[in-house]
């Protein structure tokens, strides 16, 4: 059962029909968004997802069917490519996400009356008194450069974070987001997951991220074929019922198929007397002929040549450190790789991890340390950036590098037969790469970075830009390969399912190496923290609190004023929704209803108390502020 069920409908897609030249992407389908619901739409690469986002935002008008919004519905849209114009700084940018509110507060102060108590009665339903103070923590959680600096100086992820302040400044009714885990490191993206938790607001989401998917998503919407299929529940729910789907369509298919030989005969024979019954039997079997028959979704075979036998030292890192312009990225790193070793490594961009794939293949000379690499080590690099691909070139040239076959295990393989199990049809392997899709191009740099072999390989960030059925292939044929694995990655779900050990950077230069995978490490790293915080409240010395006449008085905005007024209110609502949640979980009939959300129900109550935490700091510190103006 769909919790949200009964909550009001925000916006409705009706006999959705879209498609370019003759691809249909979307076969006159609906859709549907509750208030609530956090929505994430899977698929494919290529299927039409972003279309359809573009669709409902109001972005694509090039399609048949009918959107309907709730009046006054307010929306914000993250495109997969964040746009941001040109000559502007990142503060400028970021509160073009507010422009509606902050016209409410330039109409405040300069009016009076009736009139302004109904735009205040406006902005504070939208927490607009909070603005500058919620503009600062996107700034700090986003990990955003200085304010003042132009937005075309930015790089991709960072651009990506910037947009994703944008959209989340004002808080609208419901944002639309394609692909917001893209680029982001580990810390950024658990803020963005409690951000979206504790905010109650309502989401549409595209993305590959099956540890966001798990933790946030509350129903799931599949595009395949044309067609939408919606799951209640989170990723794994998905997988489930996805697979139960696809069971009783292949029985009905079956069915199908075997009505269709037995009245074959029949029909072959051809009966002399047509009766009225008889006539009706060929109507039927003529009618069942014509259906569509059963689509199946193909799944790539990624092909691992046989990795070659490793000696007794694989690589072995001995006090290890690396400095760049005088700053330490890391020091004193000692580790040995055994085999059947697959170590993932993990921490924010910028601490060193690339760096250290580079170190163990020779490509930079370490600062201090040293690095042992065996004699029968065969490395296979596959670097963040991947493979660059030539446009002009063909599939079968862009693979083949000059040759038909591909080697595997001292043995050719046609290069056809390779190509196909990547899903290339024979038109597609003589089709020009610049011609490609996103995702058929992905499984090109797959189709080359694989057909290398080794026993030994390094992997950076390859999981980006690939569709689930794509990822769970790639990890299927990773934990077949019998060579050691260093792989750089964001994926926590990638992560889980492929790794033996991890090695994290954290901050200063930390390292911490530990066997298990990352969720393992994820809940060792909490404990520390815990442990840090509690040892810190225990040695920190009270604070004076007495007046100093010597420093000057604080001054409070008037902004601030505001936000102290409807203070109270806030701290009442976060407390009446962890009051809310507990009783969920006391409630009696709670496994029968509630028993398939445990994990979402947890995460949401954590992000509550955190917030509320959040909220009494505030209050306590402008209350402070007050007292010292006044």
């Amino acid at each position: 059962m769909n919790p949200f069920e009964s909550n009001p409908v925000l916006l409705t897609g009706s006999s959705l029909h879209y498609q370019i030249s003759d691809t249909v992407l979307l076969d006159s389908q609906d859709i549907l968004l509750r208030e609530g619901e956090r929505v994430a739409l899977v698929g494919r690469n290529g299927t039409g997802k972003s279309s359809l986002m573009r669709i409902l935002s109001g972005k694509e008008q090039f399609f048949t069917g009918e959107i309907t919004r709730r009046k006054g519905l307010r929306v914000q849209y993250l495109p997969q490519e964040v746009e941001l114009r040109a000559g502007m700084t990142i503060r400028e940018a970021i509160l073009e996400g507010a422009e509606d509110l902050l016209a409410l507060l330039r109409e405040y102060e300069h009016c009076e009356g009736a009139h302004q108590a109904e735009l205040e009665h406006q902005i504070s339903a939208r927490g607009g008194w909070d603005l500058e103070n919620r503009l600062e923590s996107l700034l700090d959680k986003f990990r955003i450069p200085a304010q003042e600096r132009k937005v075309e100086t930015l790089s991709g992820g960072e651009k990506r974070r910037v947009g994703l302040a944008k959209v989340f400044l004002d808080m609208p009714d419901l944002l639309m987001l394609d692909e917001p885990t893209n680029h982001l490191d580990q810390e950024t993206m658990d803020y963005l997951e409690d951000m979206i938790l504790r905010s109650g607001k309502s989401y549409f989401v595209v993305t590959h991220d099956r540890a966001f998917l798990n933790r946030t998503a509350t129903r799931i919407v599949e595009l395949s074929f044309g067609k939408l299929y919606s799951y209640d529940g989170n990723y794994e729910e998905f997988l489930r019922r996805k697979a139960e789907r696809i069971t009783d369509a292949e029985a009905a298919e079956n069915k199908r198929l075997s009505f269709l030989r037995r009245e074959m005969e029949w029909i072959r024979r051809g009966p002399k007397a047509r009766t009225t019954k008889s006539q009706a039997r060929v109507d039927r079997f003529w009618e069942v002929a014509n259906q569509e028959p059963l689509k199946r979704e193909q799944t790539a075979q990624l092909l691992l040549p046989p990795a070659p036998p490793l000696g007794n030292i694989i690589v072995q890192l001995k006090d290890l450190g690396y400095q760049v312009e005088g700053r330490w990225l890391f020091r004193h790193l000692n580790l040995e790789f055994t085999r059947g070793m697959r170590l993932g490594i993990v921490g924010r961009n910028g601490l060193g991890k690339t760096t250290l794939l580079r170190l163990i293949l020779g490509e930079l000379t370490p600062t201090e340390g040293s690095i042992r690499v065996g004699e029968k080590v065969r490395f296979n690099y596959a670097e963040q950036h991947r493979v660059q691909l030539h446009d002009e070139k063909t599939v079968f040239e862009e693979v083949g590098e000059g040759n038909d076959f591909v080697l595997f295990d001292n043995r050719k393989l046609n290069l056809w037969g390779y190509l196909r199990n990547y899903l290339f049809q024979d038109d597609e392997i003589n089709s020009q790469v610049g011609k490609l899709s996103g995702g058929e191009r992905n499984r090109v740099v797959l189709a080359v970075i694989l057909k290398r072999g080794g026993n030994f390989m390094l992997l950076d960030e390859p999981t980006n830009d690939l569709d689930l059925p794509t990822l769970r292939v790639l990890e299927e044929s990773l934990n077949a390969f019998e060579g050691c694995l260093a792989v750089v990655s964001h994926d926590r779900y990638f992560l889980n399912r492929v790794c033996t050990h991890i090695l994290a950077f954290e901050e200063d230069g930390n390292l911490t190496f530990l066997p298990g995978d990352y969720s393992y490490y994820a809940e060792r790293r909490r404990e520390r923290l815990q442990e840090a915080r509690k040892e810190e409240r225990r040695t920190s010395a009270p604070v004076d609190s007495r007046p100093h006449s010597s420093r000057a008085l604080p001054k409070m905005t008037w902004a601030e004023r505001k936000e102290l007024e409807g203070m109270e209110a806030r701290i009442s609502q976060a407390e009446q929704e962890v009051a809310d949640i507990e009783a969920i979980f006391q409630s009696a009939d709670y496994h029968e209803k509630y028993g398939t959300r445990t994990a979402e129900l947890t995460a949401k109550l954590t992000a509550t108390k955190e917030n509320l935490a959040r909220l009494y700091e505030r209050w306590e510190e402008l209350e402070r502020k007050k007292e010292e103006c006044e």
